[in-house]
């Protein structure tokens, strides 16, 4: 399809990756418990903004440069896991009444998930190396080729975010009038988030 090898293969294939439990649906869900369905929306166009930013830089070249020079890869490794390490000790040690570590007003949403996602070492080796996997070299077509396979993702990642926003939003307001199931909620988020940051510093 428009040079896109095996499409249905490649949908399979990007939401079985928006299924894997990490730190972009960590973003979506703690976002919509802060800001609500404002902000999981917010939070959701983040990522997609984020995925896009990845995606076109890989088909710049980006993938090859990393490729190239290894070192290079692991400083974003790094990078990423101290900043997901960062968020997640801000949550622990919050206290009640502190200011949220994800900020109620939307924008926040959107750049923290953006960030996240663009230092999420598991999406940037998605678009290094898996989704070159579904260009069809004899029938690629160019910009026309990946716009399509751009406009397939985010159509995707809003989709699931969707849902998971409004999952997410059904829940909360059922836990909203227990203050303390909100604060254990918030530390296993900050543990969950430490936890991703060292997986990533010491993966390979």
């Amino acid at each position: 399809m428009l040079g896109v090898a095996d499409y249905g293969a490649f949908v399979a294939a990007i939401l079985i990756f928006l299924l894997i439990p990490g730190p972009g649906n960590l973003a979506l869900i703690t976002s919509t418990g802060k800001g609500g369905i404002r902000g999981g929306l917010a939070a959701t166009m983040g990522v997609i903004a984020g995925d896009q930013v990845l995606m076109w830089a890989a088909v710049a070249g980006v993938a090859t440069l990393l490729a190239t020079y290894p070192a290079a890869f692991r400083v974003v490794q790094w990078v990423g896991a101290a900043y997901l390490a960062w968020l997640g000790f801000r949550m622990l040690i919050a206290k009640p009444g502190d200011a949220p570590v994800l900020h109620i007003e939307p924008r926040h949403y959107f750049k923290q998930a953006g960030l996240i996602t663009l230092l999420n070492p598991k999406a940037i080796v998605f678009y290094m190396a898996f989704f070159p996997l579904f260009v069809d070299p004899a029938q690629h077509q160019g910009f026309v080729t990946f716009g399509v396979m751009a406009a397939t993702i985010a159509a995707l990642t809003f989709a699931y975010g969707l849902v998971v926003v409004l999952l997410t939003h059904f829940l909360a307001e059922r836990m909203r009038a227990n203050p303390v199931i909100a604060r254990v909620l918030e530390k296993l988020a900050g543990i969950f988030l430490i936890g991703f940051g060292v997986k990533l510093a010491v993966s390979k």
